[in-house]
């Protein structure tokens, strides 16, 4: 590994990266770590459109919203990729984690982030394929027998699925992972909102649970799912104790 370790945070939509890994990302860039954020879509298919006047116009509006965020974290890089929202199931599978592998093995991630497998808070099926190519991409990388044109092999150190420890009231309810880190992100937790505030189109989102996530953010939970070496699940406060 490099003397400076890497994460990268795979999501699905802009605002993802603050509602859900704002706290981690912060946490990560105040110690140095470089964080890049890996969004697939620009969120079209939303539900608040701002002022938007079709949906190539809210497109516009959620990549810079997505910058501003970005910058209010202090990512190191940012990419928002051009998959279409709400479609992700349907995208192909190989082909989209051989994307993920080439970048894992060619900036040689440390750490990555992703959604789980139950779609998070919101059960968005985007969410589930972003957790499932990321899955796929961490264990692929490392194997000689997968995409060996796509660079020399690279195994990162640990995934992490985002999951929960509460849902918010009148939501269907996900079916979470168990959490083997608890994050203590109350330090960043007003530049959380402050990110969040940044994507002006989904204020009415922000405003519909703000008191109700208020109380319960200064704590931000994660499933370790994946590493080289067999070991027992432990509960810990650091994504990155012992690297």
């Amino acid at each position: 590994m490099s003397s400076i370790l890497k994460l990268l945070c795979v999501t699905a939509h802009p605002d993802d990266e603050c509602f859900a890994f704002g706290g981690a990302l912060m946490l990560a860039e105040a110690r140095g770590i470089e964080t890049t954020v890996l969004c697939f879509t620009d969120g079209q298919a939303a539900t608040n459109r701002g002022d938007s006047v079709s949906g190539e116009h809210l497109g516009q509006m959620r990549r810079q919203e997505f910058v501003a965020s970005c910058n209010i974290l202090g990512v190191t890089h940012h990419e928002l990729l051009d998959y279409q929202d709400a479609q992700l199931e349907f995208a192909d599978f190989s082909q989209t984690a051989a994307m993920l592998v080439e970048r894992i093995r060619r900036q040689k991630y440390d750490i990555l982030l992703t959604f789980g497998m139950d779609g998070a808070m919101n059960t968005h099926p985007d969410h589930t394929m972003v957790s499932a190519f990321t899955t796929a991409a961490f264990h692929w990388a490392a194997s000689p027998k997968r995409f060996p044109s796509l660079g020399p092999i690279h195994q990162a150190q640990r995934l992490f699925y985002n999951t929960t420890n509460f849902f918010f009231p009148g939501r269907p309810a996900p079916l979470p992972a168990p959490w083997t880190v608890e994050l203590d992100v109350r330090s960043v937790q007003q530049r959380k909102f402050d990110a969040f505030h940044a994507h002006t189109s989904q204020l009415p989102l922000m405003q519909n649970f703000e008191k109700h996530f208020q109380k319960l953010a200064g704590t931000e939970v994660y499933t370790l799912v994946a590493t080289p070496h067999p070991q027992a699940t432990t509960l810990t406060k650091d994504l990155f104790a012992g690297l």
